[in-house]
């Protein structure tokens, strides 16, 4: 029996078969579909395929965040029960997901004060805070408890890095963060972005690539300018918006330019899929730099 419970948040995009395995417990993020309620968010009520044909087709997605009411819930029952839990979630950068599991757990501790619970906000999205879990799963396995994990995370989490690139430039004018006259002409010049999720987890574009191929050679470049000519990596997470072609083509780009264990290649949640559209690849993994150190090298 494990020693304590590692939960996530349904964002993280790892296989389900993985989690089942590894013994980690999922929170469906909940999303709507041109108003249609969504409240299981890992594919349980509806596939990849259809989602994201349906958002090709034009329909709208909404994302929205794990309330308070919920965590506290979750968390009275581990504390009632005197049970560690160590649960990782979505970027507090981009969701307020974080933030509500706080006052929640604040709440539940003015109960039971010596609660062994403890709450990593990822910095990071999509596979990127999965693969905190997968870590987490081995520190477990290794017999660190909840509270000397959930230290070791924190650290561990600034040197994970995610770099993106999307195909349609729309849904980041939808979501924000993007001119719509941006959108239109970079979707006219053929430009692929390449965004990052920065040190305090927001997402960023840093680089404009002209072609599809040129951002895949882009991402890979990112991806070697982290780890260092002579890193052996042990495990490269790639998620995809129902391109799995463009996927593969990455993976074997990124087997053919870094000494890798271990590439898992994934569909990507509806909850972050839902702002990045259609045709989006995301690359994962944990480098020998810190994101803050490789964006004051590159960007700062």
């Amino acid at each position: 029996m494990s020693a304590f419970t590692i939960m996530v948040d349904s964002n993280c995009d790892l296989p389900p078969e993985y989690l089942e395995e590894h013994g980690i417990e999922v929170l469906s993020m909940p999303f709507e579909l041109d108003g249609a309620a969504h409240a299981k968010g890992y594919w349980q009520d509806i596939s990849g395929v259809e989602y994201y044909g349906a958002l090709r087709g034009g329909r709208v997605a909404k994302t929205s965040q794990i309330n308070p009411d919920a965590f506290e819930a979750i968390f009275s029952a581990y504390a009632a029960e005197g049970k560690p839990l160590l649960l990782i979630l979505l970027s507090s950068g981009l969701s307020a997901t974080y933030e509500n599991a706080l006052i929640a757990l604040e709440e539940v501790k003015t109960s039971f004060p010596a609660c062994d619970i403890h709450v990593i906000d990822s910095i990071n999205a999509t596979s990127g805070h999965g693969l905190l879990a997968m870590l987490a799963a081995e520190k477990r396995a290794e017999g660190l408890s909840a509270r000397e994990a959930a230290a070791w995370l924190e650290e561990k989490k600034h040197s994970c890095h995610a770099i993106f690139t999307v195909d349609d430039l729309m849904y980041l004018h939808r979501g924000g963060r993007l001119s719509k006259l941006s959108a239109i002409a970079g979707t006219l010049l053929g430009i692929k972005p390449i965004l990052n999720i920065a040190p305090d987890g927001t997402l960023c574009q840093r680089e404009k690539i002209h072609g599809h191929k040129a951002a895949l050679r882009k991402m890979v470049e990112q991806l070697k300018r982290c780890v260092g000519p002579e890193a052996a990596l042990d495990t490269v997470l790639i998620s995809h918006t129902d391109c799995p072609q463009t996927a593969q083509t990455l993976a074997e780009m990124v087997g053919a330019a870094v000494n890798v264990r271990k590439i898992v290649v994934m569909l990507m949640g509806p909850v972050i899929g839902a702002h990045l559209g259609p045709g989006a690849v995301t690359l994962l993994f944990e480098g020998d730099v810190t994101r803050e150190a490789y964006e004051s090298r590159y960007y700062g």
